[in-house]
């Protein structure tokens, strides 16, 4: 039997870095202990929620929209569209969330959004791909909802474009984080109702020309961390869209659900 050492010198050195990394993870932990991303109490493993945290988080699960992944609060006969999509078609093909936008998952994400915590991506990713691997497994490439470049000055980091970037890493699948440009600064879509943010965002997105070719013909997954009315990201799908793309779906970790 032939012996290569080259091939005993690379599983040798794997693991060693597979001891090393477990060590220096359980050498963290004791003096880090793993904390729930959203409350702070230990928990097993880092990366993750506490129990009485994942009660509070509502998963979107059948029946919902398939146009925009709506859920409903009924049984319905197979696919079915909710009453929006059905009186004005959506400019995007499908539209998924991972979980529904309330107090469960809110302090979570507008950490997520405004204080530095880019370290949850990891879970909201695991989160959306889940939701949206029906998509991902037709995508061709990633792109996130974009800042204005003031607004990027501020905040210091696009949200989108870490979660895209989170799922592209997972999912091995090409992300382009500066596709799409927000050529003007819109005010804020909280607050607006549903017209007012549509008008709020018309026009606002274009595709950047150095990423025109890199979309034409692609099949793309625009990535957001909350749906709201659908009004931001319609507007990125035209963009898309008019730049040549052969189809936009649409992904977000949460999704805001109507009353009633």
């Amino acid at each position: 039997m032939s012996f290569d050492l080259r091939v005993w010198r690379a599983a040798l050195l794997s693991s060693a870095l597979s001891v090393g990394r477990a060590s220096a993870n359980g050498a963290l932990d004791a003096l880090l202990p793993p904390r729930c991303l959203s409350c702070g109490e230990m928990v097993a493993a880092t990366g993750g929620l506490c129990a009485s945290c994942w009660t509070t988080v509502t998963m979107v699960g059948a029946p919902f929209c398939r146009r925009c992944g709506l859920p409903f609060p009924y049984d319905v006969p197979g696919p079915a569209i909710c009453g929006d999509c059905a009186r004005s078609e959506p400019p995007w093909r499908e539209a998924r969330s991972a979980v529904v936008y309330d107090d469960g998952c809110r302090p979570l994400l507008l950490r997520f959004k405004h204080a530095d915590a880019t370290h949850i991506a990891p879970l909201l990713a695991a989160w959306s791909i889940s939701a949206g691997r029906s998509l991902l497994e037709q995508a061709e490439v990633i792109v996130p909802v974009p800042l204005h470049w003031t607004r990027l000055l501020s905040r210091r980091y696009n949200q989108a474009a870490i979660l895209a970037n989170a799922i592209g890493h997972r999912t091995r699948l090409s992300v382009m984080p500066d596709a799409l440009i927000r050529r003007r600064r819109t005010r804020s879509q909280g607050g607006l109702a549903r017209a007012g943010r549509r008008r709020n965002v018309e026009g606002a997105f274009v595709v950047r020309k150095r990423s025109l070719q890199k979309i034409r013909a692609r099949r793309v997954v625009l990535v957001d961390d909350v749906y709201t009315t659908g009004a931001t990201v319609a507007a990125c799908s035209r963009a898309l869209l008019r730049a040549g793309a052969a189809s936009v779906d649409v992904l977000t970790v949460a999704r805001v659900v109507p009353n009633g």
